[in-house]
């Protein structure tokens, strides 16, 4: 059994959508052999050295979970999102994720699956797709890391507002992909079934590349009440509802209802 999931956007602020984490690490993906993280696991990424921050353990628990789960046998790959794009070698290391390029295609015996965070297809948005080049670009990032790290924080804080204020003016069109370039990346990438994340719009698109049917998977992203993963059994794919353990209060109000 496989699983994917994509934007978590955990954060000390997100209590309840950790521990959702927290609960499938330790439960339901023990049950598989891989899993696939296809970007924003973090709401926000500084630098690797966060982990060792004085006096800040959130990073570092979210780490230590995905390398117990690590060290239980289950395979953990991750793909960079618009969130946390600088996560690197050092958070590989100690958590025992592996790092993938942007796009990786997954081949398995029965099938073969193209897997993206999904911002690079969301062309129709200009002034991100500058903003992500400049922000993917080795020397951009190497400058950036090179700062103190509370400086970082604050610039990564600044551009999170940014965002979120520049989503609320943009019209829904330019939040999804589009379809040419999302075209072009199935054909690009042999027709192989889609998963990706970033949208928040989780569905299953029917798309027909030169005549073939393509499959294209969003996935859902993660709250404080809920969580979802797609689980890829061998022969089909299936939404999978996580919610709070029934054991515990629920994480915000919201969750009651």
């Amino acid at each position: 059994m496989i699983l994917f999931i994509a934007d978590l956007h955990l954060a000390p602020q997100t209590p309840g959508a950790t521990r959702l984490f927290f609960d499938f690490l330790g439960g339901r993906a023990r049950f598989a052999e891989q899993l696939f993280i296809l970007g924003d696991l973090f709401e926000a990424w500084p630098g690797d050295d966060c982990l060792d921050e004085t006096g800040e353990s959130f990073a570092a628990d979210i780490v230590d979970a995905l390398r117990a789960a690590v060290d239980a046998g289950l395979s953990v790959s991750l793909l960079h999102g618009n969130r946390d794009f600088l996560l690197g070698e050092a958070f590989a290391a100690r958590s025992g994720v592996r790092l993938l390029a942007d796009p990786y295609v997954l081949s398995l015996p029965t099938w073969q699956f193209v897997l993206s965070h999904g911002d690079a297809l969301c062309t129709g948005d200009h002034d991100y797709q500058q903003f992500r080049a400049m922000v993917r670009d080795k020397a951009w990032q190497n400058a950036f890391l090179a700062r103190p790290l509370a400086e970082r924080q604050s610039v990564v804080a600044s551009l999170r507002e940014r965002s979120e204020a520049a989503k609320r003016d943009k019209a829904g069109y330019l939040m999804d992909v589009t379809p040419g370039a999302t075209d072009d990346f199935l054909r690009l990438n042999g027709y192989a079934t889609l998963i990706h994340g970033h949208t928040h719009r989780p569905a299953r698109h029917d798309h027909f590349v030169d005549g073939i049917h393509v499959e294209r998977w969003v996935l859902a992203d993660w709250s404080e009440c809920r969580g979802e993963c797609l689980c890829w059994d061998g022969t089909l794919l299936n939404r999978l509802a996580l919610a709070p353990d029934a054991g515990l209060p629920p994480a915000a109000p919201d969750c009651r209802g």
